[in-house]
Parts: structure tokens; C-alpha cells; sequence
């Protein structure tokens, strides 16, 4: 039987799930300026309680776990790549990347939107095109993250879809002695 570790904490997993749902209701938000205005000031609070969680939070929750330099980065995609990168417990470095491509990207979309309900910016077009553009970005890194998700599973022969759900990964243990796929 694989032993298994409690890695993502119940507040990395609501966050995770929270801002995937609002941020695709927001960007599906056709009508309703108020709905749409609410759902990205719920967003912006979300990145302000997860940025905050970073900092105090659980082990692999924080951003010195798993915010690294690009050396790290860099040699785990080449290893990657190649088929020679080992599993990680937390977020590996690409992921990483992508974690905070994604926190940035979500949140600049919250301040050009946010920067047209002010006086200085009010009926703006250039900065509602950046608005947009934005999302898009973002809904494309969205695309590239679950694709990743889904190659790692694969990868790795574990569902991390489901272990963001209930918050459990395979002990590193369990690749070292051959009760899990390791590459």
C-alpha cells in the first residue's frame, strides 16, 4: 500500500479551486458590471489572503519552498525534458514558474481593472484593452497549467488534480523503494 503525506493545507486548496472558479465566472461574465466588479475585488482579496499565506503558512504553502531561482528552475526542466527529473513533494520548480506567472497575471487583471473605476482612469480604452489582453493571458497560462498537471500525473503515475482536492501526495519514500513511478 503507498503511504501517503498531507502537502497542500485546506486553505492552499480553497484558494486553488476559489480563484479557478471566480476568475472563469469573471472572465464568462457577460453582463452585469456590479457582478463583475464584485467577483474581481473577491479575487484580489483571495491573492492578498494567499500572498499573506506564503509568508506564515504551512510548509509547502510558503513561497520559500517553493519559489526558487532560475538556476533550479533552469536545471529542473532540463532534467525534465529528458525524462531524469525526480517527483516532488511540493511544487516542483516549473510549477512554480507557473504558479507565479498565474498570481501575477491574475492580479494585473484586477488592477487595470480596478484602475478604470478610479477618476484618472474612468472610460480609458487603451487601459480596457490591456484589461482584456490580460485575461486572455491568463486564461491561456490557465490552459497550459492544467495541460502540465495532467503530463505530470501521467509522468509521475499520481493524479496531483485529485491530491489538490484532498490535499495528499505519495511519500517520497514510496519512489525510492518501487511503489511508485519514478522517472
Amino acid at each position: 500500500m503507498n503511504a501517503t503525506v498531507k502537502v497542500w493545507d485546506p486553505l492552499v486548496r480553497v484558494f486553488h479551486w476559489s480563484l479557478a472558479g471566480l476568475f472563469l465566472a469573471n472572465f464568462f461574465t457577460e453582463d452585469g458590471e456590479l457582478v463583475h466588479r464584485g467577483i474581481g475585488y473577491a479575487l484580489l482579496a483571495l491573492l492578498a489572503v494567499r500572498f499573506a499565506w506564503g509568508w506564515v503558512g504551512t510548509r509547502h504553502a510558503r513561497f520559500s519552498d517553493w519559489v526558487l531561482g532560475p538556476r533550479r528552475v533552469r536545471d529542473y526542466l532540463r532534467e525534465r525534458l529528458v525524462g531524469r527529473s525526480r517527483r516532488q513533494l511540493g511544487h516542483n520548480p516549473g510549477a512554480a514558474m507557473m504558479i507565479l506567472a498565474l498570481l501575477a497575471g491574475v492580479l494585473l487583471v484586477g488592477l487595470t481593472g480596478w484602475l478604470q473605476t478610479t477618476d484618472a482612469f474612468f472610460g480609458t480604452g487603451w487601459l480596457e484593452e490591456l484589461h482584456e489582453v490580460l485575461a486572455y493571458g491568463v486564461l491561456a497560462l490557465v490552459g497550459v497549467h492544467v495541460l502540465a498537471a495532467v503530463g505530470e500525473s501521467v509522468h509521475y503515475g499520481e493524479n496531483l488534480v485529485a491530491s489538490m482536492i484532498h490535499g495528499r501526495k505519495r511519500a517520497l519514500e514510496q519512489d525510492d523503494a518501487g511503489g511508485g513511478k519514478m522517472r
